[in-house]
């Protein structure tokens, strides 16, 4: 059986103003923007990405149905951190984010100690090199460069 991840919901405290941050800053597909009975969601997928991203009124805060459904407790803007794209080519990446005026961190690089430092021009990215951003209500967002992956 196979177990996919489709969607993730984040929480946000304006859905205009994260439609037109995923949506036209960083450049992700809007799916959908749609209004149920007091219940807005917007759907934006990355391109490329199998996995798209929801946001609105009613979907994860004290007003959603699937939450008590699940007695999930809401979730406060700014709360989902650790949310981790992942591109063939980070300074591609960068360059481009930086050029849409999205407020990235410079590129960095797990050392084999374990703790990053600054990427130097020249440097293996593959699976260790990262730069972080996070969108207008502080979720945080890692991007990870993965060119080849094991078999």
């Amino acid at each position: 059986m196979n177990w996919t991840i489709e969607v993730i919901c984040l929480p946000v405290t304006d859905v205009d103003r994260a439609k037109e941050f995923y949506g036209e800053r960083l450049g992700f597909g809007v799916d959908f923007d749609t209004d149920q009975g007091g219940t807005r969601v917007v759907q934006v997928t990355p391109p490329g990405s199998g996995c798209s991203i929801a946001f609105g009124v009613g979907l994860v805060d004290e007003n959603s149905a699937v939450l008590r459904a699940t007695g999930g407790p809401p979730m406060r803007p700014g709360s989902a951190q650790g949310l981790q794209l992942v591109v063939g080519d980070l300074p591609a990446a960068h360059a481009e984010l930086t050029g849409r005026g999205v407020a990235v961190s410079p590129i960095q690089v797990f050392g084999r100690d374990g703790e990053l430092h600054p990427y130097r021009e020249g440097e293996e990215l593959d699976n260790v090199g990262f730069f972080f951003f996070s969108d207008p209500d502080g979720n945080g967002w890692a991007v990870q460069q993965i060119s080849s992956r094991l078999a």
